[in-house]
């Protein structure tokens, strides 16, 4: 709890640092948002089960940079899950975007302050091919207490349907590198690192503006996002490390939820 304490005091402290430089022509944006969700699986792994998974977020920009504080709340945390309360897991991350034109990159920083087990630390870097489909390649590298690179392909396509309202698609793959074998194995070779392909998402939602069905002038402000995502092994590795990982016991390697955001942007 300290450790969150005081990432959010560092977050607050740089936000604050920024207020005296905003002019009349720029200013801030921000998105604060609630995700009510049937799961929590994070890179293939199931974290919850026949549970309610409440997810607030908020994030502040500026210039491009940006800062984000995340949460999990499940409402009925499985019993395989041995965490001290419901707040499962809170995350920050620092980032900054750029664009080149045809070209965007993302850089930042995210630590995850974990109940259930030891905190993590990643940096990460994106780039984003502004074009169809715009596909983009991040690396994520964790250098903290479960040193490993996990890297992800996805493409994503907007279609717009009236009322400004738009149906968005997505898809991503993955790729696990680990260098302890102790967080992850090579399923075939306890002694070995997992390397590899890992799983791939697939997810249809659509985002509608409250103005779609309110003419006033708030509701600008305001937008909901119902989403479905297929979480679906892309190897055997993978498929047999999802499997181990599943709760219960079930071996499950194939996961679909769904649920709905509701955003408050300005």
């Amino acid at each position: 709890m300290k450790k969150r304490i005081i990432c959010l005091m560092v977050l607050l402290f740089m936000l604050g640092q920024l207020v005296p430089c905003f002019g009349e022509e720029e200013r801030p944006s921000a998105d604060l948002s609630v995700s009510f969700l049937s799961a929590y699986i994070w890179r293939g792994q199931q974290l919850s089960k026949n549970s309610l998974v409440i997810q607030p977020s908020a994030t502040f920009s500026y210039k491009g940079f940006s800062a984000n504080i995340w949460a999990n709340y499940d409402t009925n945390l499985y019993k395989d899950i041995e965490a001290l309360d419901n707040l499962t897991e809170t995350d920050y991350t620092l980032s900054y975007d750029y664009d080149f034109g045809l070209l965007s990159a993302s850089f930042g920083y995210i630590y995850y302050a974990l109940n259930q087990a030891d905190d993590s630390q990643e940096f990460y870097a994106s780039l984003c091919l502004n074009t169809f489909l715009s596909p983009t390649i991040t690396v994520y590298r964790e250098f903290a207490h479960y040193p490993s690179t996990y890297l992800t392909l996805d493409v994503s396509h907007s279609f717009s349907l009236p009322r400004d309202i738009s149906l968005d698609l997505s898809l991503l793959a993955s790729a696990l590198f680990s260098n302890d074998v102790g967080a992850y194995p090579d399923p075939d070779d306890p002694t070995d690192k997992f390397s590899g392909l890992h799983h791939g998402e697939a997810t249809i939602s659509m985002t509608i503006p409250f103005t779609a069905f309110l003419r006033v002038e708030s509701a600008k402000y305001f937008s909901i996002s119902p989403q479905v995502t297929w979480v679906f092994p892309i190897s055997g590795d993978g498929s047999k490390d999802m499997a181990h990982r599943a709760l219960g016991g079930s071996n499950d390697n194939n996961f679909i939820y769904g649920g709905a955001t509701i955003s408050f942007s300005f």
